[in-house]
Parts: C-alpha cells; structure tokens; sequence
C-alpha cells in the first residue's frame, strides 16, 4: 500500500512473522553445524514452526494483494513489485545452488510470492466466500491429489509429487497457494466490513512506528538475516 495508507497492524503481524522466521532459520543454522541434537529436525516443533511461518508470509502478502489492487490493479505498481521480488528469488537460487547444490532452493516463499500474485490477480473479483471456498480446495487437494506424473521434476512445483521435496524451502502451489487465497478472502471481508478503514493511518506511538519498521522492509530483512545468521553461527562454531 502507499506509504500513507499503511496498516500498522499489517506491518506488525509482518514484523512478527519475520521474529518468527529468523528463529527457524536461526535454529536451522545450529541444526547444521551440529550445535543443537538433530532429533529436533525431526521435532512436532521444527515442523509446525516453518509451516507457521510460511503460511503467516503468503497469508499477509494475500491481505496485502487485495489492498494494493482489489479495487482496480495498479499495473505499474504490481510489476515494479514482481520484479523485485522474482529477481530476489532468482537470488536466492543462484546463492543456494552454488553454496549447497543437493538443496538449492528453487521454489522457495518468493518464488510462491511472485507466482501467487499472479495468480491471485485472477480471484480479485469473486466473492470472499468463493475465494475461502477454493482456498479450502488447495489445502483438501494437497492431501488427496497426488499422482505419480507430477513427480517430474519440472511439476515439482504444483505440489502433488508422490516424492519429498530435496530442498531448503519448499512453497508448491498445493497447499500453499490456498494461504494466499485465504488471505484475499480475509481482505475482501476487511474492506466490506470497514476494518480497514478504520485501521489505517499513520503509526501511534514510537514503538509501534520502530516495531513497524521492519515488516515494511520484509524483502531486504528477508535477504540479509540469514547470511548475518549463517556468519555469526559459523563464527561460534570456529571458535568453539
């Protein structure tokens, strides 16, 4: 949204899935360098918390798609945003097939941001309820559809393999693409009930302008913090 209409509340919840993405990865990090007992890969806790995480992204980005554009798409606007974010998740594929090749990341959460959007625009104009409804769809479709010819490599990303995904960050259309459609969903029952409108407006208070900071900046935390974390985790295990 533009800078003045921002919802400080959205840029909260965005700050806090960031807290909550950094955790992961930071305990990632330990499980990799041998730091922490790898059983907690294996954990109801390490499962849950990337799900969490994952599904508080692209829920937050399906809010935000229908703010910036479900009154009418702002083409400018919506490009200028998909090239950036599908020019950081080439980033990213590049940086991880070079650095651990086996588990390159190749259709991480922004690869699933960029993609949604796209697909999302298509929803824009059905009613909430539909959008929960197909929403539901991706989910259901993710436990019962799967089919031996979407093992292909190149199929990979729809999210019906009978295969496991060897990567760092997997996002397929099923289920994921169903957190965005929920999303949506959860902005058109915003704006027709007025909840919107009446949490807009300029940030209240110091800390909640500096804690809003970083979930207006979810991109470049995104594409920083886990280096910075990698180098400090490396660094502690050098020493020790």
């Amino acid at each position: 949204m533009p800078q003045t209409n921002r919802i400080p509340l959205l840029d909260l919840a965005r700050t806090l899935a960031l807290i909550g993405m950094a955790a992961f990865h930071f305990s990632y990090d330990l499980l990799m360098f041998g730091l922490i007992d790898y059983a907690y890969a294996q954990s109801d806790t390490f499962y849950f918390h990337a799900r969490i995480v994952a599904g508080s992204f692209l829920l937050l980005s399906g809010v935000g798609l229908w703010l910036a554009h479900g009154q009418a798409i702002r083409w400018p606007a919506f490009w200028r945003r998909f090239a950036k974010i599908a020019g950081a998740a080439l980033l990213v594929s590049l940086a991880t097939r070079i650095a651990m090749p086996e588990f390159y990341i190749y259709f991480g959460i922004l690869h699933a941001i960029a993609l949604y959007s796209l697909l999302g625009l298509l929803t824009l104009r059905l009613p909430a309820i539909a959008t929960a409804a197909l929403a539901a769809v991706f989910v259901y479709g993710s436990y019962h559809w799967h089919a031996q010819a979407l093992t292909a490599p190149l199929l990979r990303f729809i999210g019906l393999s009978l295969e496991p995904a060897t990567t760092m960050d997997f996002e397929p259309i099923f289920p994921w693409f169903g957190a965005v459609l929920a999303g949506i969903a959860l902005g058109k029952i915003g704006s027709q009930t007025g909840l919107w409108a009446r949490l807009a407006g300029k940030p209240s208070g110091k800390w909640v302008q500096i804690l809003s900071w970083p979930g207006q900046h979810s991109l470049l935390i995104y594409l920083i913090h886990q280096p910075i974390l990698l180098g400090l985790v490396w660094a502690y295990a050098q020493l020790g």
